[in-house]
């Protein structure tokens, strides 16, 4: 075709310089507010809405925030092209335990040793600095977030909200304060959530420790109080095992099953607890493990969730021997002061010593810890604020199972978690950073009282109660609450902070400033946190509005290093973000970030960016030759030459396929299926036959063809394809263009691909000879469906004679070898493997009937595989597709 080109000011010239267009690019949609989102529309059916995860402010991002938000960031490109306008906002998590524990770490200080208000500056000033960061990486990775929606959860526009939260929550009789035993993390020393633990294994003993019976004359009662057959002699002691020996001074009774034969004797007696003397009663109790040691077990407050139980169940005495650090208290005797690690050690020593330790066995086992600190939990009573959970676990359910989840098999986890739950939530923290509770008590009476909600945020540290006189009792006097939210329980209501939830005075109802947002279209996260934040999102979102809060969740995995094992700092396998930034070029890195399919941990490979600096360079070599081709706007034609008619065909049923993908949030298939026909389909073949296409059709399917593919891969290569596309079509970003749809071209598309395929076979054919790919074939036949694309194929590969032929050249099969399953083969004939392979090189041997004849020996067909060759025994050379043969004479 002709390379004649009208003026233009700008072209697509020299090689790509991403150190240059990115930076460039960055800037400008900053300053254009490019993403900002324009909420036209009242419809919640057309504003698309993504409820971003808040990132932890606790240090540096790493591989997995970079994935993760790669992955919101193609679901929201792709719906504002689309849908017209995409909500995507982006907060930071900045109070809470995880906060406070980076000041202490930053700082080199404990947050006991300062005053709340001072502690909690300090917070605010390190938090700062990471947000920052934080900021600027997000936008060096192209996440098009809109940078005027922003939060922070410490913020008070979000305390106010967080509580009201807990202001509604109480009104509609959700929530409740009581004095019970709580999960504790000493290092932290407040109360932890169920869901703040994990396991994680640790190395201990299994003390077998010997209690004195008080009573020797033990005798057994059934549940009819009627007593039992006495054993031939007194037990004078009893034998229980335990990993915690350190709770010894913690023990409140003993517990046998009330089916155990061997134990039928001790209910109702009383053992005496060695070292510290105190005596505990024996009771029955199914829940005690049969199959585990002697079927004795020591209750202690606390060692586990089983304590508390038979605490509650059979009002057991409360002894504190371990406090809110994790040091023992003077219940323990000598051993106070000593943490439970330290004393654990020297009990068992003392043990020994006087007699009480029958046996002590190392092991392995899992033990709860607190997620965030790793540290060993333990189980106090204290007063806390808690929102109930377990008497609506079958709703939670079904409300999570009335969203879409991407992929489908993480509802699962959802599910096994609210099946799971064991205790209620727990929201209250005794720290410093953190969102306090609108609440203060009234000191006669403890009645308590709520702050109005026009006042909110309040501190009651520092404001005053609402009212002057307890409405109970009548008291002047009141307490303010000094413990702070837990952090879940603010991130929990990011769909609530990002659509402008609040309390209308004026109508005495809560609304929303941004109704159209709610639900939101997405929450995108992790799968680790599913039970932190994704389930307590859905609780509050539920109980506030009545509602699921998303109509779709899309979950990530994990980055992996590239043995596919865990990141982690003790391994030295970490790789910062930071430095991956540095050595590719940001489309790159967003190109391996869609190299796996949604919800698989995948891992970090460099040959996979590498792969997408080869694709910007093609998709910029390939600019450059279209530009050169085609003029800037060609007029559609009334008609088209058969090939490019093809391509346009073609491609629409792609923008059909990577639109069902984009949709259904399979990135990986959209790229990958888009990055094929692109770099195959397109550049290896159609440019090809472009050069040589003197039709008029062609430069207007170039120039369609090029731009439609700039805007497929707008989402995925967001720099490069706005550098090109606005040198080269419109002065406006490309990426608030609308999403290509199918123009509603036909073809015949068998046709052009055999057409395509014989191409690729007669490039092949001259690299193979050593012939340029521009030199002249004299005659080529083909037999095989290329009918109207027969010029297509002459042309692109200079062909002066081209043959269609009606019926298939002669062509025989030849067998040229044989593979042996030597696995198989090796055992079954043994020596004679030798002869075997001797006879096949020599080539004597013969198939018949799939069985191969060799060496006086028959193999039947699943012991070898025939290598085989087709060969053309007339005039000229023969090359064979998938579905054309062609002979080059």
């Amino acid at each position: 075709m002709s390379t004649q080109e009208p003026e233009r000011e700008e072209r697509i010239e020299g090689t790509y310089d991403p150190d240059a267009v990115e930076p460039k690019w960055q800037d400008r949609w900053l300053d254009d507010e490019t993403y900002a989102y324009r909420g036209e529309s009242d419809d919640p059916n057309t504003a698309y809405s993504v409820d971003t995860p808040p990132p932890t402010v606790s240090g540096s991002l790493h591989m997995g925030h970079l994935y993760g938000s790669t992955l919101q960031d193609f679901a929201a490109r792709y719906h504002r092209m689309a849908d017209g306008d995409a909500f995507f906002p982006f907060g930071y998590d900045d109070n809470g335990i995880a906060s406070e524990r980076l000041t202490e770490r930053e700082l080199d200080i404990r947050h006991g040793d300062y005053e709340r208000r001072e502690f909690q500056q300090l917070c605010r000033e390190v938090c700062e600095e990471y947000e920052a960061d934080f900021t600027e990486e997000m936008q060096e990775l192209a996440v098009s977030v809109d940078w005027s929606n922003t939060y922070k959860t410490i913020e008070p526009r979000v305390q106010r909200l967080s509580q009201l939260s807990f202001i509604d929550l109480y009104e509609q009789g959700r929530e409740y304060r009581e004095r019970a035993p709580a999960i504790w993390c000493p290092d932290c020393e407040t109360a932890i959530s169920q869901v703040e633990t994990e396991d994680a294994e640790r190395s201990a003993h299994f003390n077998d420790i010997r209690f004195d019976l008080a009573d020797s004359e033990a005798s057994a009662s059934d549940v009819s109080g009627e007593r039992s057959e006495p054993r031939a002699g007194p037990r004078e002691s009893v034998t229980i095992s335990t990993t915690r020996p350190e709770l010894l001074p913690a023990c409140v009774a003993m517990f046998v099953h009330p089916d155990d034969e061997r134990t039928d004797d001790l209910p109702g007696s009383t053992a005496r607890v060695p070292l510290f003397g105190h005596e505990v009663p024996v009771y029955e109790d199914e829940r005690v493990d049969r199959e585990k040691g002697t079927g004795v077990v020591m209750c202690c407050t606390f060692g586990d969730q089983t304590d508390i139980e038979w605490y509650q169940a059979h009002d057991l005495d409360l002894r504190v021997a371990i406090d809110e650090s994790g040091t023992l208290t003077e219940t323990a005797g000598e051993y106070a002061g000593l943490s439970t690690h330290e004393a654990r050690e020297a009990i068992v020593e003392d043990l020994d010593d006087a007699g009480h330790l029958e046996s002590r066995e190392a092991i392995d086992h899992d033990v709860q810890v607190h997620e965030r600190c790793e540290t060993d939990i333990e189980f106090r009573v204290t007063e806390q604020w808690y929102v109930e959970l377990l008497d609506k676990t079958d709703e939670y359910l079904e409300a999570g199972s009335e969203m879409e989840w991407y992929p489908e098999k993480m509802f699962t986890r959802y599910q096994h978690w609210v099946e799971g739950l064991e205790w209620d939530w727990c929201i209250s923290r005794q720290r410093d950073s953190g969102i306090p509770f609108p609440v203060w008590y009234c000191a006669g009476c403890g009645e308590t009282i709520l702050a109005e909600k026009a006042d909110l945020p309040v501190d009651p540290l520092s404001d005053e109660p609402p009212v002057d006189a307890c409405p109970d009792c009548g008291g002047g006097e009141f307490t303010p609450e000094g413990d702070v939210f837990d952090t879940w329980a603010t991130s929990s209501l990011t769909p609530l902070i990002n659509a402008g939830w609040d309390w209308n005075e004026a109508t005495g109802e809560f609304e929303f400033d941004n109704p159209e947002l709610y639900q939101f279209d997405l929450r995108p996260q992790g799968h680790d946190i599913i039970s932190f934040w994704l389930f307590h999102t859905v609780v509050k979102c539920y109980e506030h509005t009545g509602e699921v809060p998303f109509e779709s969740v899309l979950i990530n995995g994990h980055v992996l290093d590239e043995n596919r094992e865990k990141m982690s700092k003790s391994k030295g396998n970490v790789v910062e973000p930071r430095a991956v930034m540095d050595e590719y070029p940001v489309d790159a890195i967003r190109y391996w970030a869609a190299s796996s399919s949604v919800g698989d941990d995948f891992p970090f490979k460099h040959n996979a960016m590498k792969q997408g600096e080869k694709l910007l360079q093609k998709l910029w070599n390939a600019s450059k030759l279209v530009d050169s081709l085609a003029p800037a706007d060609p007029t559609e034609p009334d008609e088209f030459a058969a090939i490019d008619e093809w391509l346009l065909a073609s491609l629409d049923d792609l923008t059909r396929e990577v639109t069902d993908h984009f949709e259904a949030y399979e990135f990986a298939k959209a790229r990958d299926e888009l990055r094929a026909f692109f770099w195959h389909t397109f550049c290896d073949d159609y440019l090809e036959i472009a050069k040589q296409s003197d039709a008029d059709s062609t430069a207007y399917a170039l120039r369609t063809a090029h731009e439609r593919f700039l805007k497929l891969f707008a989402p995925f290569l967001p720099h490069i394809t706005e550098e090109i596309h606005r040198t080269l079509y419109a002065d406006s970003s490309v990426h608030r263009a609308d999403w290509p749809e199918p123009a509603g071209y036909e073809a015949d598309r068998a046709a052009g691909e055999t057409a395509l395929e014989v191409i690729g076979a007669l490039r092949g054919y001259k690299t193979d000879n050593g012939l340029a790919l521009n030199e002249p074939l004299s005659e080529v036949a083909v037999y095989g469906d290329i009918d109207g694309f027969e010029d297509a194929v002459a042309g692109a590969m200079h062909i002066e004679q081209l043959e269609r032929l009606d019926d298939p050249p002669a062509l025989s099969t030849e067998i040229v070898g044989v593979d042996l399953d030597y696995a198989t083969v090796g055992p079954e004939y043994g020596s004679k493997v030798g002869d075997i392979d001797a006879a096949i090189d020599a080539g004597e041997f013969a198939v018949s009937n799939g069985k191969l004849h060799v060496a006086d020996e028959v193999l039947d067909a699943d012991l070898f595989e025939l290598r085989e060759k087709r060969t053309y025994a007339g005039e000229g050379d023969f090359v064979e597709t998938d579905s054309a043969v062609v002979i080059v004479r």
